[in-house]
């Protein structure tokens, strides 16, 4: 049984896409697979969610959503604004425990960045993971800027004695600038945390059947992949 804490940087950097990813090479390797996503905000109630879209992609997984809020907005203040009941760090707790209980691996999306709130209280995404004693998987963007967040993200997740297990770039381009090359050697030391994988961007408008068999070639092994870190920072570093 294992939990992941999917969190990334901020919002639009390829967290659910990611998710999928990972989803998809774990049900390649035989295993059950479940993805909770706590709180989904900016889908009306007849709409799929990221959930929803991560099983569309990956394929035959269990989706879990805890609470929808219809406003893009992060949850405290989407869940206040619309009148509903927040979702605390112990519902979500609970909801990855049970989902453990009959999956061999559970993905617990986040809304946004690590320390986006869910509730009143201040709680957040890093209090559950507390709770369930589970590491993160840090998702990240490509280029320029990404070092500081990723670093400031690892920092904020060590100071709560939480695992950082890896780093995945949710949208590598085509046609990498010299700052998005650079990263890939910079990344790994400014995280404290090994890069797990590459996905390339516009994988998410690819047919599932297309995305499941491409999806081990973006993860390394320890994400159920083949990619190799070594070998794609080799290809793409400057001079080389």
């Amino acid at each position: 049984m294992a939990i992941v804490i999917i969190t990334g940087t901020d919002t639009g950097v390829g967290k659910t896409v990611v998710t999928a990813a990972v989803a998809s090479a774990s049900l390649a390797q035989g295993l059950s697979v479940a993805v909770l996503k706590p709180a989904q905000t900016g889908v009306l109630g007849d709409e799929p969610g990221d959930a929803a879209e991560a099983a569309r992609l990956a394929g035959p997984v269990t989706a879990v959503e805890l609470a929808r809020y219809p406003e893009p907005l992060a949850p405290a203040t989407a869940a206040r604004r619309s009148g509903l009941a927040p979702v605390h760090p112990d519902e979500i707790a609970e909801a990855a425990a049970k989902l453990a209980a009959i999956h061999d691996v559970v993905l617990v999306e986040g809304a946004g960045g690590l320390l986006v709130r869910y509730d009143e209280e201040g709680s957040t995404l890093a209090d559950a993971a507390r709770i369930l004693g589970a590491q993160a998987l840090l998702v990240v963007p490509a280029g320029l800027g990404t070092l500081n967040s990723a670093a400031l993200t690892a920092e904020a997740l060590r100071s709560r004695s939480l695992r950082c297990a890896g780093v995945v770039i949710g949208s590598w381009p085509d046609d990498p600038d010299l700052a998005a090359r650079c990263n890939l050697a910079d990344l790994p030391e400014s995280a404290g945390a090994p890069l797990l994988g590459a996905v390339p961007d516009g994988a998410g408008g690819l047919p599932p059947e297309g995305f499941r068999s491409a999806a081990p070639g973006w993860l390394a092994p320890q994400l159920g992949g083949v990619w190799d870190a070594d070998g794609f920072a080799a290809r793409w570093t400057p001079g080389a």
